[in-house]
């Protein structure tokens, strides 16, 4: 039997051999546990909503700091690291929000960079919406890369590529001191809805939520309390169907505005289907069938947030703090950590068998 102290020493040995992440605008830390997944070790992070801090220490430790990106870059100048990841805000270039010029969060990009050069990081890898790329931001992003010495590439990947069970579509830029790192389009694996939610009951079982400490993920199974029209509403759409079939079965119960609109948002009211990944993104706010394609596969409800954690392959171990509301919104923006394990795998592949010079703080 190996005794405390080896087992510590043992410990240790392993630490100082994984390659050290920062993770920028953090989140709860859907991106840093795939990196830990694939074998990396978490020094510093930085989150500016207290909630979703909260979430990421009460996963993996007291490193992260509460705190605008604006104030926390000065301070990481003197912490070393192997990779840096994060993503910037995407409000600015969503689609959803009208891709605005004008918003401010399209410049946090310049703090991730300045954290990437005073890191001395072998890697980075930038995630985003699809449209980064497209942007000036996205190629001031990749100028500026080079500008430091990186081999950088830009590629929107699909996450049911890469065995996430859903449709999410995001881009990964990826810059390296020590060649040119090309992601693949996908790894062979696939997830399919009814993979991802085996064993989680047909009905919630969770009526009043209290937010009482770090929850985990099976503890989430919250119900709501729908309408009694929203139910016949629910009812009416089948597997794989739509608003397009509300508005076809029962017009007077479809609302006008959708009537109206005559083509486009075909994920609205829409209902997943058993066997294949969903096939849309799931947000911030899956739990309203108004807002996606969010209705169970079965069940007159839509999905609860533990089947949204499921769709986003967290573990049901994961600990979430804050309120209902603030966990779906951490739930929704995460990067999939299957997905984010996916490339974190091929980051450590290409730093390979190298000398990692991880000293965590300059002397």
């Amino acid at each position: 039997m190996i005794s405390q102290k080896d087992s510590k020493r043992l410990a240790k040995m392993k630490a100082e051999d994984e390659p050290t992440v920062i993770d920028l605008f953090s989140g709860a830390g859907g991106m840093t546990l795939g990196f830990v997944q694939a074998g990396f070790n978490p020094i510093a992070a930085v989150e500016h909503i207290k909630e979703f801090a909260a979430t990421y220490a009460a996963n993996f430790g007291s490193h992260v700091e509460v705190s605008e990106i604006e104030d926390a870059a000065p301070r990481l100048r003197h912490l070393k690291a192997d990779v840096v990841i994060g993503g910037p805000p995407c409000q600015g270039f969503s689609n959803l929000t009208g891709n605005r010029a004008d918003d401010k969060r399209r410049a946090l990009w310049r703090y991730f960079m300045d954290v990437v050069e005073s890191s001395e990081c072998k890697v980075f890898v930038m995630e985003n919406v699809p449209n980064l790329l497209k942007s000036q931001e996205g190629q001031q992003i990749i100028a500026t890369a080079r500008d430091m010495g990186f081999w950088v590439n830009g590629k929107v990947l699909l996450a049911s590529r890469f065995g996430v069970p859903q449709n999410r579509r995001r881009t990964f830029i990826v810059g390296s001191r020590l060649g040119l790192l090309d992601l693949p389009d996908g790894n062979g694996e696939t997830m399919t809805v009814r993979d991802a939610l085996r064993g989680i009951p047909a009905k919630p079982n969770v009526h009043s939520f209290i937010q009482n400490g770090p929850l985990p993920t099976s503890s989430l199974h919250i119900a709501r309390n729908p309408t009694p029209e929203s139910l016949k509403r629910y009812a009416l759409i089948p597997p794989g169907g739509n608003r397009f079939d509300l508005q076809r079965l029962a017009p007077e119960l479809t609302p006008g505005c959708w009537i109206r609109k005559k083509s486009g948002g075909t994920d609205l009211f829409g209902r997943l289907e058993w066997d294949t990944p969903a096939r849309c993104t799931i947000r911030t706010e899956f739990y309203k069938p108004e807002k996606g394609r969010y209705l169970h596969p079965e069940e007159n409800r839509p999905i609860t947030h533990w089947e949204a954690a499921r769709l986003q392959t967290f573990p049901d171990d994961f600990r979430w703090c804050g309120s209902k509301i603030k966990i779906a919104i951490q739930i929704g923006n995460a990067v999939p950590p299957k997905l984010a394990e996916a490339v974190a795998r091929y980051v450590r592949e290409h730093l390979g068998s190298r000398s990692l010079n991880c000293v965590g703080v300059c002397k």
